[in-house]
């Protein structure tokens, strides 16, 4: 008895602030809302996927190999494929877990009482982003192999080893998706006093980036577009120009890294020239060929993410803590 005692007077401070953090996100009223949102959401998305994936081989399709990953894929029109719905609510439950980290605590006077406990000050945010990113990474890999399992019982086929490691490495990436938006999140709640206020300022950067931000770049586009009388070179620059430019969104990077590893024929991200065509097969990509053409998006996905954070977490250091 003495020695679990001690045992837990041990415990690291940021393993308990972590358990706590974790604790409080998931018994929270917001996270049920949003898990069932996203349960039914991909709930449909996997039913679409199932009922339609025996009419999406075709009988010299060059994909006809990697069967299990049409269920993230597929859609008949109805309802959005299981990609579509991680594209669209990623960044609403990355905010959502994020927006009120730091300045609630704030409000409610329990900054200050933490801060003057013995332990480190970045343990705070570290454990804040910690504890929601286990929880994002659990939900996400938990749907991931929920629609993998589901494929397996009524399909009936397993997948490949290539298949399943595609399959981890799309829900990794989409980790990483929603980490960015979680840790944007968290650098508005540094930010604004109210929670209310970073959670607008989030949800309008959201919404800048999936409805206008598009409008934008067609507008500029539609302005600089070369003459129909331009050289080949000319219209693969600006074609390369306009893609620099929507890659911007973060969205738009996810989309590109995915697409790539579930649909293993893409072979480029970028516009080619029939020189680059010529002599090349229509034959699906290995898992390292295309794991190099996403390499670039991926990075940049990874950079943006950690930008974030470490912004956060230099504005939390520096910021000035008083109790109310």
């Amino acid at each position: 008895m003495k020695n679990k005692k001690h045992t837990e007077k041990r415990q690291n401070p940021f393993t308990v602030i972590v358990q706590k953090e974790i604790s409080d996100q998931v018994r929270s009223l917001r996270f049920l809302i949003l898990l069932a949102i996203i349960v039914l959401t991909c709930t449909g998305a996997m039913y679409t996927a199932l009922t339609n994936i025996a009419g999406s081989v075709k009988p010299n399709d060059p994909e006809g190999s990697f069967f299990f990953l049409k269920l993230f894929t597929i859609s008949d029109g109805t309802m959005p494929s299981f990609l579509v719905f991680i594209t669209f609510l990623g960044p609403v439950l990355g905010i959502c877990m994020g927006f009120d980290a730091i300045n609630s605590e704030r409000n409610r006077g329990t900054l200050s009482f933490m801060l003057a406990q013995p332990i480190p000050r970045d343990y705070l945010i570290n454990a804040k982003f910690t504890a929601a990113f286990i929880v994002i990474s659990i939900l996400l890999f938990a749907l991931g192999f929920l629609t993998t399992g589901l494929g397996l019982i009524i399909v009936g086929i397993p997948p490949t080893v290539d298949e399943f490691f595609r399959i981890v490495l799309f829900l990794l990436i989409a980790c990483v998706y929603v980490a960015f938006w979680l840790n944007l999140s968290i650098l508005l709640s540094v930010q604004c006093k109210q929670a209310a206020t970073s959670a607008l300022a989030a949800i309008a950067i959201w919404l800048f980036f999936s409805v206008f931000y598009n409008m934008l770049v067609n507008l500029i586009a539609k302005g600089i577009a070369p003459s129909e009388f331009a050289s080949a070179n000319q219209m693969v620059y600006f074609q390369r120009f306009v893609l620099d430019l929507l890659r911007v969104d973060p969205a738009h990077l996810f989309n590109e890294a995915t697409s790539a590893l579930l649909i293993p024929s893409v072979r480029s991200l970028g516009p080619l020239t029939m020189e680059q065509m010529v002599g090349s097969l229509p034959t699906p990509l290995s898992l390292g060929q295309s794991l190099a053409v996403v390499w670039p998006q991926l990075t940049g996905l990874i950079a943006a993410t950690v930008i974030c954070f470490a912004l956060s977490y230099v504005s939390f250091m520096r910021r000035e803590i008083r109790s109310r």
